[in-house]
């Protein structure tokens, strides 16, 4: 099973479709925030795909959570837009967040970086920002999930 995770679009909609349109084996969706309203109708241009949403701290009025869990594939996944858990300052909050979720993904953006690690058994992955990255291109990620394991993938674009 192969899952798209995007986040950060901050307006740039035409990223979003490049994405998704990139990845058409991908049927989980993630957008992890900043600007939700730039993914709002995509689950009906899409709609053979499911979408998770989060909000993140330029979705201002946005009722959706900021943080959510999902099993896919047998694999637990938190994902969250990160500024809660003050992730431009480290993982540490995220690490603790995954341990009392027991997670086995935990999903993360509002840096703008692309990042992926592996600790404590758990795989930690920032798709970057199809928007702005502050290293690097933009990009996203996807991430396959398979009976032998999990590959996180960062793609530049």
């Amino acid at each position: 099973m192969r899952i798209l995770v995007i986040s950060d679009s901050h307006g740039r909609t035409s990223q979003i479709e490049k994405a998704i349109e990139a990845q058409p084996t991908a049927k989980h969706i993630f957008f992890l925030g900043d600007c939700v309203r730039d993914i709002e109708d995509y689950p009906f241009i899409y709609p053979d795909r499911t979408f998770h949403i989060v909000s993140g701290n330029c979705d201002y009025a946005s009722t959706l959570k900021s943080a959510d869990t999902v099993v896919l594939g047998g694999k637990k996944i938190f994902f969250t837009h990160g500024h809660h858990l003050s992730v431009k300052g480290g993982i540490g909050g995220l690490k603790k967040a995954a341990l009392l979720e027991k997670a086995d993904i935990v999903l993360y953006g509002h840096t703008h970086v692309a990042t992926k690690e592996y600790a404590d058994g758990v795989h930690f992955v920032n798709p970057g920002s199809l928007s702005s990255a502050r290293e690097g291109n933009t990009g996203y990620a996807v991430i396959d999930i398979e009976e032998n394991g999990i590959m996180p993938i960062l793609i530049n674009i």
